[in-house]
């Protein structure tokens, strides 16, 4: 099989694993509701199923939130952002799990105040996913555009480290106690994935599936 075909593969593996998740499969069939511009369903709530599912537990299992990304460049207020906030909630009142959504063309004015590092904006709800702390976890879905459509997998490293459990420091977002926080808390919870050091950047340029 080539490199190729094995990512394909991985990628049908991938989405077909995270719609395990009820929760997940109600986020992306109800997301095009809402109307945001650039939205994807990002992260923990995608990563965290398959390591669930690797890990025989059931796909809902320790997963503390579920992420909107969306990127509305027209409007960087905090009170816009709180207003989709609200119309998020409202949607998925009946779920037993906190959904939250993020305006990624506004990051860049608050998460230095938060986390002590200075954040270039974002030009996209893509470029959010790409600097996320840990690469493995840099995976975004999108909904089809018709029902019968698979989700869009957004996931620019690859998917082998996610699936090998790898965490490693990304150089595009190189804030090492942030990452080893981040590790360490998933590693509590799945014990079996590794740690890795900071080293060069390796990887092929971000790439759909």
């Amino acid at each position: 099989m080539s490199e190729h075909d094995e990512e394909a593969a991985l990628a049908r593996r991938f989405v077909s694993e995270t719609l395990q998740n009820p929760h997940n499969a109600a986020l992306l069939e109800r997301l095009p509701f809402l109307g945001l511009p650039d939205a994807w369903l990002v992260a923990g709530c995608l990563f965290q199923t398959v390591w669930n599912l690797r890990s025989g537990l059931g796909p809902t299992a320790h997963i503390k939130d579920y992420d909107l990304f969306y990127f509305d460049g027209d409007d960087l207020s905090e009170s816009a952002e709180q207003q989709v906030q609200a119309r998020v909630s409202a949607l998925f009142a009946d779920l037993p799990i906190t959904v939250e959504a993020k305006n990624q063309a506004r990051v860049h004015l608050w998460y230095e105040r938060w986390f002590g590092y200075p954040y270039a904006p974002l030009q996209s709800a893509r470029h959010g996913i790409e600097r996320f702390l840990v690469p493995c976890t840099c995976v975004g879905l999108q909904p089809g555009g018709t029902p019968q459509t698979p989700p869009l997998l957004y996931a620019p490293y690859g998917l082998a480290e996610l699936y090998a459990g790898l965490m490693r420091p990304n150089p595009a977002c190189p804030h090492l106690p942030l990452f080893q926080a981040k590790a360490d808390s998933y590693r509590e919870r799945w014990p079996w994935l590794t740690i890795q050091p900071m080293l060069p950047a390796t990887g092929a340029p971000p790439e759909n599936f």
